[in-house]
């Protein structure tokens, strides 16, 4: 028999899950105790995992290995009855969320820093997600939270490691261990909801595609469901191989860090298509010859195209955006005759909502999107919707933008990110916009007057839960929007984020410079932060 260890411990300061679980350093993580203390706090917060089946797996970051051989002994040690494990440690953080479905499990495990780059100088990161595949609601972190300010020991089984090379079932004492295939149970999930056919017709037809996965999780998932069972040609997919510091790169897709697939989009040979995935799979960019899709457009044409994919072909019960994300979809929602939900920010928003079959479709401007087939944004998803559009369309990525303008107005945007601010002077920043909110509106700031002024708070419409303080929403009239906001995804500091919006209806105006449409309105709510004397940037780290 191979002894249960309890092993004496103290709290450890610094353990409160964000929006997406905790995310840090690696080398934090490393420290004695801190990811084992962490683990039984979810252990102790979820009422224990005696009996229960967890799913565990991650995007194959530094130290990812080594994780999930400490959860697998730690989970054996608290009476677990068995995990579920991807192939090599690596899941998709979709296709966790699928498999936690598909087994009925009692929730997993996910090790991710999402887009944040991996390596041991660089970032870490696990969170619990629930028996409905979805990340864990506030009151769950919170006491998973209060656990870590009064853990003493945890338990851990001393075994030997895991294989987890070798799909089949194992143990851990008395804990059995399922490895499987990463990609299988997605891949045919996908099955489901877009039509193959369609899309191996599209490929057969000479159409063109270039899928950077970064050097991250969506590699795997890439090759097989796109080169092998779609029949797009070899090289298709670039980036393709996971690493374990993503290619000494940053595997968030934007304009900025997907440079590579950018230069591709606007060469004299661009491919038809052009898309890119993050570390742990769960975001997406679209991209055209020579057009960058911001996340809030894609969201707003695949609501109003969804319908052509056999999922969704008997239409939408609602759609949801989070907050700071554009209006594009409220627009697009309001001639379809369906309900859109505005949100905080945080996938697990969007849970109650979907499982309580409100909403179909849902998205977030930080290139999260997906539907109710999983409790998770979905990067690789959207790209399958986006290729079944585009084959039953036999239209362009700009062809089909361009008509969704025309119908319904074009939302231009923007967001800026200015990372690594000292968080008291981030603070103080949003605590002067909140003090100047009640004597904003009717003024004239730069050419534009205030039409609305306000922190966003929200009452779930399902729970009834209140989530307050969720940004800083000042709109103009003219259909001008800034948002602020701090985000709570990055490791060190705080990054603030400035979104911009303008929406344009007159249809000679629709192909205008972006940047030149949203001067006057970032004008104005550089003016109004005083953001330049609060962080002494003059430019922002990232602009999208």
């Amino acid at each position: 028999m191979m002894p249960i260890q309890n092993v004496r411990t103290a709290p450890i300061d610094g353990q409160k899950p964000g929006t997406s679980g905790l995310r840090k350093k690696t080398s934090v993580f490393q420290r004695p105790h801190f990811l084992e203390n962490y683990v039984q706090s979810i252990f102790d917060g979820i009422g224990g995992v005696a009996g229960k089946t967890l799913v565990v797996g991650g995007d194959g970051r530094y130290f990812n290995h080594q994780a999930i051989q400490i959860i697998l002994r730690m989970a054996s040690g608290n009476g677990a009855k068995a995990c579920v494990v991807g192939q090599d440690g690596i899941l998709s953080t979709p296709a966790a969320s699928h498999l936690i479905r598909m087994h009925k499990a009692d929730g997993g495990l996910i090790l991710s820093a999402s887009h944040n780059p991996g390596g041991p100088n660089a970032d870490f990161g696990l969170k619990y997600n629930g028996p409905n595949g979805g990340p864990a609601p506030e009151e769950i972190t919170d006491t998973i939270y209060n656990h870590t300010k009064i853990l003493d020991f945890y338990k851990i089984a001393a075994c030997d490691d895991v294989d987890l090379g070798e799909i089949g079932e194992q143990s851990v004492k008395s804990m059995k261990v399922k490895i499987v295939d990463s990609v299988s149970d997605y891949a045919d999930l996908m099955q489901k909801i877009v039509d193959f056919d369609k899309i191996r017709t599209l490929f057969s037809g000479g159409f063109r595609m270039c899928f950077d996965a970064m050097h991250a999780v969506t590699g795997p998932y890439a090759h097989t469901i796109l080169e092998d069972m779609l029949g797009a040609p070899k090289g298709t997919v670039i980036n393709g191989i996971p690493s374990e510091d993503f290619g000494n790169g940053h595997p968030d897709p934007n304009p900025i860090w997907a440079k590579q697939l950018m230069d591709i989009m606007h060469s004299t040979d661009a491919p038809d298509f052009g898309a890119a995935s993050d570390g742990d799979g769960d975001r997406n960019m679209i991209v055209g010859k020579n057009l960058f899709v911001t996340p809030s457009d894609s969201l707003a044409l695949l609501t109003a195209k969804a319908h052509l994919a056999p999922a969704y072909k008997a239409g939408l019960s609602g759609v949801a955006r989070s907050m700071p994300t554009s209006r594009a979809v409220d627009r697009v929602a309001g001639v379809m005759g369906i309900k859109c939900y505005e949100t905080p920010t945080g996938w697990k928003f969007f849970g109650t909502l979907l499982d309580a079959g409100k909403v179909t479709l849902c998205g977030e401007e930080s290139a999260g999107t997906g539907s109710d087939h999983v409790r998770e944004k979905d990067g690789l998803w959207a790209v399958l919707l986006w290729l079944n559009i585009l084959a039953e369309t036999q239209k362009s990525v700009s062809d089909l933008m361009t008509d969704l303008w025309i119908t319904y107005g074009r939302c231009y945007y923007s967001r800026l990110d200015y990372e690594n601010v000292k968080t008291a002077k981030a603070n103080t920043l949003i605590d002067s916009l909140r003090d100047k909110l009640g004597d904003l509106v009717g003024k004239s700031i730069e050419g534009l007057i205030v039409k609305s002024a306000d922190e966003f708070s929200y009452t779930d419409p399902v729970d009834q839960s209140k989530s307050s303080a969720q940004g800083i929403r000042i709109e103009f009239e003219g259909g001008a929007r800034a948002v602020f906001r701090l985000s709570g995804t990055g490791t060190q500091g705080a990054t603030i984020r400035l979104y911009l919006e303008q929406v344009q209806t007159d249809p000679n105006r629709l192909q205008d410079d972006p940047v030149n449409v949203l001067q006057d309105v970032r004008k104005v709510a550089l003016t109004v932060s005083d953001l330049f004397a609060f962080t002494g940037r003059n430019t922002p780290d990232l602009c999208t």
